[in-house]
């Protein structure tokens, strides 16, 4: 009898644990939801396979130096830790390149959500980033280095697969296969130690300060358009070399003055420098400009530090077919 009270007695803040996992969990995943990994045969279609051929390929630009890869290295997380990206004219971009990776499911793109669609996104790029003058110019480009076989493929009922719109549906089909899912989603899905107790009193604490007002959903934020700096001018926080209007600049409305994408924070320990113009560094300073400016609070070192523990955990893995293809 010792012996079975003392095994109730070690197994009792498990007990415990466990219950107030379960609690966190059932509230959690009212505000957010789970990722998961794609399955191998989506990774393998004609369409997917063109679209990673595409999208590492360098010579698909004006340049001939320059892939959509280019903005977004596997070694930081499908986004660019340089605060901006030189694109195939030689110059560099006017924001920071966000992550391509959980970005496809997502209801707009880019800092302004000007883009609508991962193919809207691609198609727009080769007048973009890729630098040709027109989008028929890239065509005869995509003609010269032979990849009508492979648009055939993919797109077999058509007369003439080889266009501007289908480029960007095979490069939309690639980046929709470069999920991430990480501890957090195994942590909803019910494995109570996927997530350290730091984690878990983190993801507390970023909940309670207010972060998950905005920083919601499946991808922790994505989904909405906000003003940055709500409470306070954002670029007196972040040191910013100049206002940044926002939506303004592409829609004049004095409303959209300094409203951005909300963006999503999967993988966001990972990919530094932040913000949209990349003005700042780390992700612990990242956080207190973020509670400054948007909620009007001053977060202490603990509070600051839980939350970025709590963002640790929603690193997943580069997804192994994110090279070119062999």
């Amino acid at each position: 009898m010792k012996r079975s009270f003392s095994l109730l007695l070690l197994a009792a803040p498990w007990v415990a644990n466990a219950g107030e996992d379960a609690q966190l969990r059932e509230q959690v995943g009212k505000l957010f939801g789970k990722i998961e990994a794609v399955a191998a045969a989506r990774v393998d279609t004609p369409e997917a396979r063109l679209g990673r051929a595409l999208f590492w390929d360098e010579r698909a630009s004006l340049d001939g130096k320059t892939a959509c890869a280019s903005c977004h290295p596997a070694n930081d997380f499908g986004a660019d830790r340089r605060r901006f990206s030189p694109d195939a004219r030689g110059e560099l971009t006017s924001r920071n390149s966000p992550t391509i990776f959980n970005a496809m499911p997502l209801p707009g793109l880019r800092w302004l959500s000007d883009r609508k669609t991962g193919a809207d996104q691609a198609e727009g790029s080769l007048t973009g980033s890729l630098g040709f003058k027109s989008k028929d110019d890239a065509v005869a480009k995509l003609v010269e280095l032979k990849y009508h076989d492979q648009f055939k493929a993919a797109y077999p009922d058509e007369a003439n697969a080889l266009n501007a719109k289908n480029y960007g549906r095979a490069l939309q089909a690639y980046q929709a296969t470069l999920m991430t899912p990480s501890a957090f989603d195994a942590f909803l899905a019910g494995n109570d130690r996927a997530m350290t107790e730091r984690q878990k009193a983190g993801l507390r604490a970023f909940i309670a300060t207010g972060c998950a007002a905005c920083h919601n959903g499946p991808y922790v934020g994505g989904t909405q358009l906000q003003k940055f700096g709500l409470t306070k001018d954002y670029w007196t926080e972040t040191g910013a070399a100049k206002p940044d209007p926002g939506r303004f600049s592409m829609t004049k409305k004095d409303e959209d003055k300094y409203v951005f994408r909300v963006p999503s924070l999967r993988n966001v320990a990972r990919t530094a420098p932040y913000f949209h113009d990349g003005s700042v560094d780390t992700l612990d300073r990242a956080v207190k400009v973020m509670a400054t400016v948007q909620l009007g609070k001053t977060l202490d070192d603990d509070t600051v530090s839980l939350i970025t523990s709590f963002l640790e955990a929603l690193t997943g893995e580069v997804p192994g077919h994110y090279a070119p293809p062999r």
